[in-house]
């Protein structure tokens, strides 16, 4: 049983939030240094100077964010705050690299979702009102979904994309982003709600020996009944098995009940295995995953150009402007992982890694530090999860661990909704972390 769900939720508050002093300030400086050095090396390279308008838009923003966070809120984990905006300036160096056009884009999505961040910090009863109005909330991310299945549309206009977005002329949003935060927050609500039913449920489950008692195998079989509607109606497989996911950890974190990690991995396999059958894009996800050099020069090509450019990057990289990612298509959302394991090598890879593993892990200890407040808890967790699953779905995926499922890498990727709705969740995650909250 993991640390989580062995720590009573409801136990009292006895210990406080640790603070690193100095080291998310180095951690920005040393970044600041990174991104100024390479952006000169892409100045020279491209001759193209308009990376630098990326480089003063994260300056500006993370002086801002780094002033504010501590106006707006005292004592908030500050290393989460400066692993964040590392990871996104770094993306943004990325993109400009690539594409400059979406550079600019993704600045301006920088700045919506730093201003998205330091609103979670402004309303001191931001999570009690998401919490009295849950079932609203509900019920718009349940109208937005119903949109997108009835208008959704793909920027790409390719017909055989899935229509995942809505918006019009030169702008669109994912709603499946937003709905992130719309299940986090009413999941961690109910499941708060009923936590001592919870735990009462596991207690008899392991009295009478049970593989999974009632109370608890109900919501897992409804959850992975929506996650399946989601898969038929959007072939949107990435979302469904994040969604999916999302709520197993919430679920197994509030009843300390080991058959729920079970009973969902036995659901996962049964959908996949028939969503096999039925979509010609989980078919073509899973064949190229098992064999891509069937067929490297069409179906496959993706996948195999990606390989390629993780193996041209070695240990140290081919260096900022210097490599060959670009090959590789949809590089700038989908492969933006690979691209770093090219110009910046296994070095760069073990970074990325070591980054999100710092604010994976900041965020699970907020979340244990929140107890006797169930809550508050469920909402880290949950927050934390959505961030390491959809790292580990897309970082698996591009080197053929796992099938690919095409979610973003967060922060590093391009992509406005998911740059804003992980800032928003980074927000939520400071004011958790905060010793007066």
């Amino acid at each position: 049983m993991s640390t989580l769900s062995a720590v009573p939720l409801a136990a009292p508050a006895v210990v406080q939030t640790r603070q690193p002093r100095h080291s998310a300030l180095y951690l920005l400086v040393l970044a600041g240094v990174f991104l100024v050095v390479n952006a000169l090396q892409v100045t020279l390279v491209t001759g193209n100077p308009r990376v630098w308008l990326g480089i003063a838009t994260w300056i500006a923003c993370t002086g801002i964010g780094w002033i504010l966070t501590r106006r707006l809120l005292a004592g908030t984990d500050r290393l989460i705050f400066a692993t964040c905006m590392v990871m996104s300036g770094w993306g943004l160096l990325m993109i400009y690299r690539l594409l400059p056009n979406f550079g600019d884009r993704q600045a301006v999505w920088l700045v919506v979702g730093t201003v998205a961040m330091l609103t979670a910090l402004r309303f001191p009863d931001l999570l009690g009102r998401m919490r009295r109005y849950r079932y609203s909330i509900l019920l718009g991310g349940t109208l937005l979904l119903l949109a997108t299945i009835l208008f959704g549309t793909n920027p790409s206009g390719f017909a055989s994309a899935p229509a995942l977005w809505l918006g019009t002329g030169s702008v669109f949003f994912q709603p499946s982003e937003l709905l992130k935060i719309v299940l986090v927050v009413f999941l961690a609500s109910y499941l708060a709600e009923q936590y001592p039913v919870l735990r009462s449920a596991a207690l008899f489950e392991r009295k009478r020996r049970l593989f999974l008692a009632p109370r608890i195998a109900g919501p897992v079989v409804l959850m992975w009944g929506i996650c399946v509607v989601i898969l038929v109606w959007q072939r949107d497989l990435g979302t469904a098995i994040l969604f999916f996911a999302l709520f197993v950890c919430l679920l197994y974190v509030a009843s300390g009940s080991n058959w729920v990690l079970v009973a969902a991995a036995g659901l996962i396999l049964a959908a996949g295995a028939v969503a096999y059958f039925l979509f010609d894009v989980v078919q073509l996800r899973v064949d190229i995953w098992v064999n891509p050099w069937i067929d490297p020069d069409n179906r496959a090509y993706q996948i195999v150009q990606s390989l390629m450019t993780f193996s041209a990057g070695g240990v140290f990289g081919q260096g900022i402007g210097l490599g060959y990612p670009s090959y590789v298509p949809v590089i700038h959302s989908d492969f933006m992982f690979a691209a770093i394991a090219e110009e910046f090598g296994f070095l760069g890879v073990i970074t990325v890694i070591a980054l999100l593993m710092v604010l994976v892990s900041r965020s699970f200890r907020i979340a244990a530090l929140q107890q006797g407040k169930p809550y508050q808890t469920l909402l880290a967790v949950g927050f934390c999860s959505l961030i390491a699953v959809q790292s580990l779905m897309i970082m698996g995926g591009v080197v053929k661990i796992i099938p690919l499922t095409g979610v973003t890498l967060p922060f590093i990727s391009y992509g406005g909704s998911s740059l804003v709705v992980s800032f928003f969740m980074v927000g939520i995650l400071l004011r958790l972390s905060a010793v007066k909250g």
